[in-house]
């Protein structure tokens, strides 16, 4: 008697991946729809020849909608949100390998491997002249105010200009990166009347000013590994003749009156002269006509 004996078989194996644990760095430029771990890096395998099902997660919210996989069957990562490293640089997923679809009612083996993904910031940004505040509160974009300063009509000057708000100083923003910073004036700087420190944004006199007309200079802050990284500030100079003295008050002591239930922006009076508006009043000995 012949017997034949048909083995079936059992779901008794789980996939397997040939890495649990993989990692990667991602540049923060990298272009939507890039891959960043191949399908031949994630596929796992499966002794029962089970076809293998792929779910992808990630340990963080605010990382989420980030990255996915190509298929439910196709589990090659790729960047489907572009990246802000000020947001977020790392971040751990979780890839689920099943044997039985998610939705399947029967007995179903999985397999977990873990990606971690480290963000490396890209030089994306343009120098920042400081001191300068957020854009509505987004930090990857900083204002700075214009710079102004002067000099005295017909005097050379040795000594580094003051500038308001401070001395002009630009920075890289991408900070991983921190690329040097050069300064050139770029426009605005007639007769080459004034210099700026390449390395330092010092600026200074070349020659004297002879005519009560102001400067108004556009400083450039270039970063040497790439040119095309830069910004421009205003600096405005005013032309002004010297200041000997200092103002002072005509008086010492200013006594006035001031009368209850008055609105705001009501008139002090002087004391002991109800119909006469307090005046404060200083001189200057440099402008005696004035």
């Amino acid at each position: 008697l012949e017997i034949i004996i048909t083995i079936l078989n059992e779901n008794d194996n789980s996939p397997v991946f040939a890495q649990s644990n993989l990692t990667r760095d991602v540049p923060e430029d990298t272009k939507v729809d890039t891959a960043i771990v191949a399908r031949e890096e994630l596929s796992a395998s499966d002794a029962d020849l089970d076809t293998i099902y792929y779910e992808l997660t990630t340990t963080a919210q605010d990382t989420d909608g980030y990255f996915a996989i190509r298929g439910v069957n196709n589990p090659e990562i790729y960047l489907q949100k572009a990246l802000d490293y000020d947001k977020f640089n790392s971040t751990m997923l979780l890839l689920y390998a099943r044997d039985r679809p998610v939705t399947s009612p029967d007995p179903t083996n999985t397999a977990t491997a873990t990606i971690t993904l480290i963000i490396k910031q890209s030089d994306t940004r343009a120098p920042w002249f400081l001191p300068c505040t957020w854009l509505h509160n987004d930090t990857s974009v900083c204002i700075s105010s214009p710079y102004s300063g002067r000099v005295n009509i017909s005097e050379m000057s040795t000594e580094l200009l003051l500038l308001e708000p401070g001395p002009i100083y630009a920075i890289d923003p991408d900070y991983t990166i921190n690329d040097r910073i050069v300064y050139s004036i770029v426009g605005g700087n007639t007769d080459e009347v004034f210099s700026v420190g390449a390395d330092t944004g010092n600026l200074t006199m070349n020659k004297i000013v002879t005519s009560p007309d102001s400067f108004l200079l556009q400083v450039m802050a270039t970063q040497v590994s790439n040119v095309r990284k830069y910004s421009v500030a205003t600096v405005e100079i005013k032309v002004i003749n010297k200041s000997n003295f200092p103002p002072y008050f005509e008086k010492g002591i200013y006594n006035g009156t001031v009368f209850v239930g008055l609105p705001q922006r009501s008139f002090v009076y002087q004391a002991g002269d109800p119909s006469t508006p307090l005046v404060i009043t200083a001189m200057d000995q440099d402008f005696p006509d004035v």
